[in-house]
């Protein structure tokens, strides 16, 4: 499906989040609080649009992602792209200073699976930032997400993008995802510590960070 939609990706998401996207992309970057010199694996990365926004903190980013066709239409970009699944990174143990899936770990098909295995190869005292569709805090902006997705957004992607029944499959993903809360102790179900998380977009997005134990 998604070798399927990699053509007109970024642009798609651009359009279907009214241009919110690249500041989801920086408050990514921001809160894993990067420094030069880090290793960071950024994972369902797609065309690797989130690996550059990344490496602009001057760390080493990789981008890696399941889908090759989505990481071929990121050839381009000068970031280092691997193909890899989320269950069973091809990773050793305890290799990256920080890790970051944005919008990804809905896609993951066992993803307190997936969770398990960021962990594994994330360093003691590593970092993790999760960017995800999530549950808007006011509750008439909540009925109004919940119809643009289920309504509009296929109509909107069938303007923009080259595989619009793909955004069907992501409408109802993102309806069926856990709350901020419920995500938070998924996050700590696997391993994860001092797990936090803040809105972005009144809730839309939330990021989740957490911390793995020294």
């Amino acid at each position: 499906m998604f070798d399927g939609v990699a053509k007109r990706y970024d642009i798609t998401n651009t359009v279907l989040s009214f241009g919110q996207d690249r500041g989801w992309r920086k408050a990514t970057r921001e809160a894993l609080n990067l420094t030069a010199g880090e290793s960071v694996l950024d994972l369902a990365a797609g065309t690797g649009v989130s690996t550059e926004e990344l490496a602009r903190s001057g760390a080493w980013c990789v981008a890696t992602d399941f889908s090759k066709g989505m990481l071929k239409a990121g050839v381009a970009r000068e970031v280092p792209m691997v193909a890899g699944d989320a269950m069973h990174l091809p990773y050793g143990d305890d290799v990256f200073d920080a890790a970051t899936i944005s919008f990804g770990l809905r896609n993951v098909s066992d993803f307190d699976a997936g969770l398990r295995e960021i962990l594994r190869v994330t360093r003691p005292g590593g970092r993790l930032v999760v960017c995800e569709f999530s549950t808007p805090v006011f509750a008439p902006l909540r009925t109004v997400y919940m119809e643009y997705l289920m309504k509009a957004l296929p109509a909107v992607a069938r303007a923009v993008s080259s595989n619009p029944d793909a955004y069907v499959y992501l409408a109802e993903s993102i309806r069926a995802w856990p709350t901020q809360k419920q995500l938070a102790q998924r996050l700590a179900d696997a391993g994860w510590g001092d797990v936090q998380w803040r809105n972005l977009t009144a809730g839309i997005v939330a990021l989740h960070s957490a911390v793995k134990a020294r």
